[in-house]
Parts: structure tokens; sequence; C-alpha cells
């Protein structure tokens, strides 16, 4: 062994023991305290003021309100009211015109029209199936057939 490779293994040597001498410091005694969470805001510190304007109120979809139009002057106006509702005020076919509530879903906001439960959810213009709506890159569908875009 040469004389470096002897110098370098008592320098390994020693800082190993070093190492294996020094002992970790002992834990110091901390205390927890569980507090509960609370799920709801104080009843003194909710805004009443959201609660009472529907412009104001939590919407999952409000960023629809407003008018989409179809093709053949057919058209959507979405307008929050309570929080996770909506009015639509719809021209769905020639014959078809009315108002339905409407409320919050996972995928979009759910309404019922001739007994039947519908829902608007975002596509685009070519997932309307429609011609006239091909290209458009904001609209709400209805089903194949029926779309709303903004222009």
């Amino acid at each position: 062994m040469t004389k470096t490779m002897v110098l370098a293994s008592a320098a390994a040597m020693a800082l190993l023991a070093g190492c294996q001498k020094a002992e970790a410091p002992a834990p110091t005694q901390t205390e927890t305290t569980e507090v509960p969470v609370e799920t709801a805001m104080p009843a003194d510190t909710v805004d009443t003021a959201a609660e009472s304007d529907p412009a104001t109120a939590p919407h999952r979809f409000a960023s629809w309100a407003g008018k989409w139009t179809g093709v053949e002057g057919m058209y959507v106006t979405i307008t929050p009211t309570e929080p996770e509702h909506y009015k639509l005020e719809m021209q769905s076919d020639l014959d078809t015109k009315g108002t339905y509530d409407g409320w919050d879903s996972e995928h979009g906001i759910k309404f019922k029209r001739g007994g039947e439960e519908l829902s608007l959810h975002r596509g685009n213009g070519d997932d309307t199936g429609l011609k006239y709506l091909a290209g458009k890159k904001e609209c709400l569908i209805v089903k194949s057939g029926e779309g709303y875009c903004r222009d």
C-alpha cells in the first residue's frame, strides 16, 4: 500500500469514527391540540348580499350567462337565478319556444323539456352536427342537431 493510500484510509476512518460518536439531539417535547375543522362559515360572516343577488350567487356555469344563437332564429338565453339554478329561455325549433328551469350538473346545465331530461354541455360548432355552426369554437350542445354558439 502506498503512503497516500494509507493516509486516505486513515482520514476516512477518522471521519467515520467522528460520525459514529456524534449523538443525535434529544427530541424536544411538543404538545398537539386538536382543533375541529369548520365546514361552514359562521352565520355572522356569511355575505347576505351574495345570497340575495343572483348575479353574485355561486353558479358553476356563470360564464355561460347571456344569449347563444343557433340556426334559423333558434336561440337560448341563460340567466343565473338562485345558487346553482338558471332560467333558460329557448327557441329550440320552429314550433317549440319556452322557458325552462335549469340546474348545475357535473358536465353542464340540466333541464326538462317536454318531459325529457336534457343537458346543455360545452362543445364546438362541428360537435353540433349543424353545417351553419361548423367552425365555431364556443358552443353549447343539447343533442345532435341542436346547438347554440356565441358569435
